[in-house]
């Protein structure tokens, strides 16, 4: 009875692991490996010229001069290496901006050993995107695939050269899609666990069926290698900066001329939101599409050209990835309803004009908002002027819910949630609309930057 019970437990675990085995790349890596390349580049670098160790009225000075090391600057030639994959059977090869950008020369190295020198197309620091062209036909080439596709858990592949170890092939899930990293608002990266080191970058990520999914760019690490974080751009997005770059030689990108913070619960809460989602605009540049649209500060963005906007993380990316001069209808959230709001759509230029307004004439006076903890004064036209505002009071002292919420002695309030703030009088007034409410919004301006500050009120 017991060995047959063994016997039925050992099947049934058997059966299960047969279920769950693990999948086989072999195949994927024959028919795909052979299209990704080996990206190595040299450039020459100048140090800053050595100081002499002695000084000139030293009596050695003339011996370490004669003798000593050179003390002007030098050139060396310094090399790095990375990946890359064929993208056409003429020779397009997309790789990382940060692999060839500042390269004097390139070369790209095939799976059959064959070496090329290449020449940069294009590249594109903002998505960290290159394209470079080897002279060569009937060469193996990926096919694209839709990251649109993918999903968290799916099992993925990639193919690269780390440390220059050159066709290493590492596989790896899904971790996450859609993911926003600091410094970088115009890619929704892939993140895998796929084992990713210095040389893999620029290299393709596969999908289970062959297909090119994302652009291995970046880990996150804290010790420099690997630690199971990586993350890829998706091809959609490489592909369409590969091909303005191809045509046009630039990259054309989208902008509106806002500033924007994320939705906090409690800024939802104070601004009538049912769900803390959207791209609070603390901001409109003067001139700017947004402003000549009617876009105002406190407005919520939830939908741009009918793309949701989940987090202010996605704004950015939306925004940037539409076409300048394009009339779109931008939904926001303002005074407690959605509101539809069509705009043109500008150009990202080097250089955004910022053109100055000029303020209004503020009343002299100085006042206690109790029920926020806050002393506040009026700006004189000096000041309004200096700040380019044209309303808005300077908090002189601060304590209780104020304090509590990181309001400091010196900012400006420019709004309380969805009205400006123009005199103490009115703040006053404002303050009193929202006596029963458990939060306000202060827009509050810190240096050259502003930010709304939740407040949760006391006995609320």
């Amino acid at each position: 009875m017991k060995r047959t019970l063994f016997s039925m437990v050992l099947l049934i675990v058997s059966g299960f692991a047969t279920a769950q085995s693990l999948p086989d790349f072999t195949k994927l890596v024959q028919a795909q490996g052979a299209a990704v390349v080996n990206v190595s580049t040299s450039q020459s670098v100048k140090n800053s010229p050595q100081q002499s160790p002695v000084p000139e009225d030293d009596p050695f000075f003339d011996f370490f001069r004669r003798f000593g090391p050179p003390q002007g600057p030098r050139e060396y030639e310094s090399r790095s290496l990375g990946s890359g994959f064929i993208i056409s059977a003429d020779g397009y090869v997309l790789t990382n901006s940060h692999v060839v950008a500042a390269a004097d020369d390139i070369t790209v190295k095939l799976n059959d050993k064959r070496e090329f020198k290449a020449r940069l197309i294009g590249f594109d620091k903002r998505t960290d995107v290159a394209i470079i062209k080897i002279e060569a036909s009937n060469l193996p080439h990926v096919t694209i695939g839709d990251p649109g596709e993918l999903m968290v858990g799916e099992w993925v592949l990639a193919i690269g050269s780390p440390f220059g170890f050159e066709n290493t092939v590492t596989a790896g899930i899904v971790s996450a899609i859609g993911r926003s990293l600091p410094q970088e608002n115009y890619v929704p990266f892939i993140q895998t666990d796929v084992a990713i080191n210095p040389g893999n970058s620029g290299g393709p990520l596969f999908n289970m069926k062959g297909e090119v999914v994302g652009i291995n760019a970046q880990i996150y690490s804290r010790t420099g290698g690997f630690m199971g974080l990586s993350f890829a751009i998706p091809i959609d997005v490489a592909m369409d900066i590969a091909d303005q770059l191809r045509t046009a030689g630039r990259v054309r990108r989208g902008r509106i001329g806002v500033v924007i913070q994320e939705v906090t619960k409690e800024l939802a809460e104070s601004f009538g939101l049912p769900n803390a989602q959207g791209a609070l605009v603390n901001s409109v540049e003067k001139g700017g599409p947004a402003d000549k649209a009617g876009i105002e500060t406190s407005d919520v963005i939830l939908k741009f050209d009918g793309k949701e906007v989940e987090s202010s993380r996605d704004l950015p990316r939306i925004v940037g990835q539409t076409k300048p001069g394009s009339r779109v209808i931008v939904e926001v959230w303002r005074k407690g309803k959605p509101k539809d709001i069509a705009i043109i759509v500008g150009e990202i230029t080097d250089e955004p004009a910022v053109s100055r307004g000029e303020p209004d004439q503020p009343t002299q006076s100085r006042n206690t908002i109790a029920k926020l903890g806050l002393t506040v004064s009026s700006l004189s036209a000096d000041e309004r002027r200096e700040l380019n505002i044209k309303g808005g009071v300077r908090v002189e002292q601060v304590e209780g819910p104020a304090a509590r919420a990181g309001i400091r002695r010196g900012d400006v309030v420019l709004a309380l949630n969805n009205h400006d703030v123009k005199s103490i009088g009115q703040f006053k007034e404002l303050m009193a609309e929202y006596g029963k409410a458990r939060s306000v919004a202060l827009l509050v301006r810190r240096g050259q930057g502003a930010i709304y500050v939740p407040i949760r009120l006391d006995g609320n």
